[in-house]
């Protein structure tokens, strides 16, 4: 029963292999307590030993080591989907797991920089001409400036970027001139607008910097180069902001905090939440409120400061 299972999740659903490793280990496992408990058939199978289940894998003992609440979340899914199976497949003639709940799991809430951290870190790339400066610069402004996923960031092509004369307080861009294209989580596209700061960073680097490492490579689309002229890698685009956040007194930074970041100050600047979400590309909102709680503190503060019974 639990291979035809397994082979189901592979063939039927498409899982991947790391997953379905994952789920044959944490069945394996519920197989062996059920044995333990004298069960040998699924239609023995009761509520109260599915929960027991649960309560062994919170506890661990003496061959396994107690779970997190992410890991046993994972085990007890696998263990009602087995369960379904076996009640489609004719195997039992009851779900005993249907209204077992995987134990809750802390939400983990998206660490951002505040907006001067950004600003230092974008000055630590180094004022000077070299191209490398200038496409570290321009990289670490798209990343924040966009919101953009690393993989994104250095999937980008040239034409993604439309060009045109340098933006400057004088000269207004034609409307597609502030605009990126990112090709997100299966295969969407999406149109980010180009911030000022980022767009200048960019036409720097594409006028002054670009072609210099262009020059070393075999001719390449992509819009950011490594100093072979090749693609630069998304280890590349890591070590870029490893580098600039040291100098920068920075700990912790990783381009999924630059993300977290443009997401924060956004909703601290009275964005709405459903924009935020088209402009990170989640396929639900829900994904995105995550970020709403981030702002705590802001409403917290302002609330402080504009209310007139909030004085302690």
């Amino acid at each position: 029963m639990l291979s035809s299972y397994l082979a189901h999740l592979a063939v039927e659903r498409g899982l991947s292999a790391n997953t379905l490793a994952s789920y044959r280990r944490d069945l394996r496992r519920y197989v062996e307590h059920l044995r333990a408990r004298g069960l040998e058939t699924f239609a023995q199978v009761a509520e109260s030993d599915v929960v027991a289940f649960l309560a062994a894998l919170r506890e661990g003992d003496e061959d396994h080591p107690a779970l997190v609440a992410s890991s046993a979340a994972r085990a007890v899914s696998a263990v009602r989907g087995l369960h379904r199976f076996a009640l489609r497949e004719g195997v039992a003639g009851h779900d005993p797991a249907h209204e077992v709940r995987p134990p809750r799991q802390l939400r983990r809430l998206p660490k951002a920089i505040t907006v001067a951290e950004v600003e230092r870190l974008i000055a630590a790339c180094g004022p000077e001409d070299s191209p490398l400066a200038l496409r570290n610069r321009a990289l670490l402004e798209v990343l924040y400036g966009t919101g953009a996923r690393i993989s994104e960031a250095v999937g980008l092509a040239v034409d993604d970027v439309p060009t045109g004369p340098a933006h400057d307080e004088d000269h207004d861009h034609d409307g597609d001139q502030d605009q990126v294209w990112l090709r997100g989580k299966g295969g969407r596209t999406r149109i980010v607008p180009l911030g000022r700061f980022a767009r200048q960073a960019l036409d720097a680097y594409l006028v002054r910097a670009r072609p210099r490492l262009a020059a070393h490579g075999r001719g390449t689309p992509a819009l950011f180069l490594n100093a072979r002229g090749g693609r630069l890698t998304r280890q590349g685009a890591w070590e870029v902001l490893q580098a600039a956040a040291e100098r920068a007194g920075l700990s912790g930074v990783s381009p999924h905090m630059l993300r977290h970041s443009f997401a924060t100050h956004l909703l601290d600047g009275g964005a709405d939440v459903r924009v935020v979400q088209e402009l990170l590309g989640h396929a639900s909102v829900t994904t995105t409120q995550v970020y709403t709680l981030v702002t705590v503190d802001k409403l917290r503060e302002v609330y402080a400061a504009a209310h007139p019974r909030a004085l302690h």
